[in-house]
């Protein structure tokens, strides 16, 4: 029997796919298949793939039982259990439990992200669930509930399954990834989390963080960050906007001040760091002076690893009751933020050239380098470099927006 699990949205839907796949080896005796689109729900964007994910995984599968799952399973479960397409919901809550696939238990519950097969370059290991906070935007804490964390037993457990498996990449993932600990005894940090895996494993050679709250970043983390060869020079910040006054009506819990002064003083103990942002377009209400302010954030934290989200009035948010910005002005802003990410991540590209990068080897001779530029790798490499093999390179030049040899 065939299954599939077709994955769509956050690093963290990706670690829990991965989970998906070694859990329902034990649905393959089930002559129909089992097709799983583990869905999101982030904008209306979303969840329109999300449909059409279903629509294309029925098509090629007429036969076979389809389920979703995810987010978008949570959010917009009366709509997607409507389509025509699909066998049965799966809760968001309850996907990684054997029982809602009618599967036996394995021996050892099932960690996130981890399965006896590695479908990815690096391995990612989710630390934390869910979100406690009430961005005015935002349907995630409807999709995936109030935070939760992992122990530092548990986490280590998942690095020593990837480790012994020879990977030399481990990225970090949650919903709200720099709350973790919050819910512990004793309520410890991300900072000492990331420690206790340095210390563990010290032959890891990276460990990368997903998107971070520079809200949230405490002191030894910061440490890590500027100074720890092994936690690498790329921050990527849940940042949204660059204006004071959208981001109290976003209800986010940092100023601009605030991530300039993170920004810099990172970018002070160790210039080489690259910084992303996660930024929204045409938040309701933005008017032409909140949308130079964001163009302008860009310049000044020098974003070169960019995710622009053109604002999706999502039902049942705060923001949605808010006065709206237009279709197109929004699609338009969304467009000159692109463009200024793109101006500042070719000038970054270009003084990379003639630096010797370390690149993780990937599928299609392309790798990422520490500071997670995307490096094309030479045309010859030696048998021995497989994915998931770091190697050296000095980039001659940008081509297309990635570095050659």
């Amino acid at each position: 029997m065939t299954v599939e699990v077709h994955s769509l949205g956050c690093r963290l839907n990706i670690s829990e796919s991965e989970t998906l796949r070694g859990l329902l080896r034990g649905a393959e005796d089930q002559p129909e298949g089992l097709v799983v689109v583990n869905s999101c729900a982030v904008t209306a964007e979303a969840v329109r793939q999300t449909r059409q994910a279903i629509r294309r995984a029925r098509k090629a599968h007429p036969d076979a039982r389809l389920i979703v799952t995810g987010c978008a399973a949570e959010v917009e479960r009366a709509m997607l259990a409507a389509m025509p397409e699909v066998d049965g919901i799966v809760a968001n809550t309850a996907k990684l439990d054997p029982r809602a696939w009618n599967v036996p238990p394995a021996p050892i519950a099932p960690s996130p992200g981890l399965t006896a097969r590695r479908a990815y370059t690096r391995g990612f290991v989710q630390v934390q669930n869910g979100c406690d906070h009430a961005c005015t935007f935002c349907v995630i804490p409807q999709g995936r509930g109030p935070s939760r964390s992992r122990t530092v037993a548990e986490v280590l457990h998942d690095l020593a399954v990837h480790t012994d498996a020879g990977v030399n990449e481990i990225v970090l993932t949650g919903v709200d990834l720099t709350s973790w600990g919050g819910d512990l005894p004793g309520s410890p940090r991300l900072g000492t989390l990331c420690e206790a895996i340095l210390a563990r494993f010290p032959g890891l050679p990276r460990l990368r963080l997903s998107s971070i709250d520079g809200a949230e970043v405490d002191e030894t983390l910061f440490a890590l960050l500027a100074s720890e060869p092994r936690v690498m020079p790329h921050v990527h910040l849940s940042l949204q906007h660059g204006h004071d006054l959208i981001l109290k009506r976003m209800k986010r819990r940092h100023s601009r001040a605030d991530a300039l002064e993170l920004v810099s003083g990172l970018r002070a103990r160790r210039p080489e760091i690259a910084i992303g942002a996660d930024l929204i377009a045409g938040f309701p209400t933005e008017d032409e002076e909140a949308h130079a302010a964001n163009l302008s954030i860009i310049e000044e934290l020098q974003v070169v690893h960019g995710h622009v989200f053109p604002y999706s009035q999502r039902p049942g948010t705060p923001a949605a009751r808010m006065p709206q910005v237009e279709a197109a002005t929004i699609r338009s802003r969304a467009g000159e933020l692109r463009e200024k990410i793109a101006g500042t991540r070719a000038n970054w590209l270009t003084g990379l050239i003639g630096q010797p990068l370390s690149v993780l080897a990937e599928r299609g001779a392309k790798g990422h380098a520490e500071n997670f530029a995307p490096v094309r790798l030479p045309g010859r490499l030696p048998d021995h470099v497989q994915p998931g093999t770091l190697i050296r390179v000095t980039p001659a030049r940008v081509v297309e927006g990635i570095l050659e040899s």
